[in-house]
């Protein structure tokens, strides 16, 4: 098994320097890094945020740019919901996770499902505040495919609110975009809406 290339680097930072990093931390938490339980502790640290944080290297666009025309003349709503995903915000660094209900309104042009559970991990695997990936996914699936209308719902239970600070368990946050006919058209929107609620009876 080949050790770890010391010259990988990411965003102009080496590996051996993030894994000094995390050495740091280890000891401004009072632990010892160089105990035997901790030694691999830095590589498995780094060897994760490569996997957490792998939306940086994505363009989620590249994603919906192969889409379908031959659709038999299918002009209704198109729905995806439950979308599992898991993130980290931005402000504490812990754990987001939860689930994405895509759907959207095709205007001749229609796209692969995996692609758009693609778009949410792209998003999601990113230092994050979910208002702001709500918008993400909506703006990508809505620059890509030009439909009549995308609408996006966002649920998330945020760890840097259930671990820390006013330790409330049990809360999931939900944000929207509603882009489209989505926003104009209140029967429609209902219909999203009917539609996600729908896979919790």
């Amino acid at each position: 098994m080949n050790a770890p290339d010391d010259n990988d680097s990411r965003h102009g930072v080496g590996r051996t320097e993030a894994e000094a990093a995390v050495r740091t931390l280890l000891k401004w938490a009072g632990e010892d890094p160089t105990r035997e339980g901790l030694l691999d502790t830095p590589k498995r640290v780094v060897k994760a945020y490569g996997d957490w944080f792998s939306g940086y290297a994505i363009d989620p666009d590249e994603y919906l740019s192969r889409t379908f025309e031959e659709v038999g003349g299918y002009d209704e709503m198109i729905v995806l919901r439950d979308i599992e995903y898991e993130s980290h915000c931005e402000h504490h660094m812990a754990p987001i996770i939860g689930k994405v209900h895509v759907g959207y309104l095709p205007n001749g042009r229609v796209v692969g499902i995996s692609k758009l559970a693609r778009v949410v991990d792209a998003y999601a695997r990113r230092f994050q505040v979910q208002e702001k990936m709500t918008a993400q996914i909506a703006n990508c699936i809505q620059r890509a495919l030009m439909p009549a209308g995308v609408a996006v719902v966002v649920e998330g239970a945020h760890e840097c609110m259930t671990t820390r600070g006013v330790h409330k368990r049990g809360v999931s946050m939900v944000t929207s975009s509603m882009l489209g006919v989505f926003r104009e058209d209140a029967r429609t929107r209902k219909e999203f809406l009917s539609f996600i609620e729908g896979g919790r009876r």
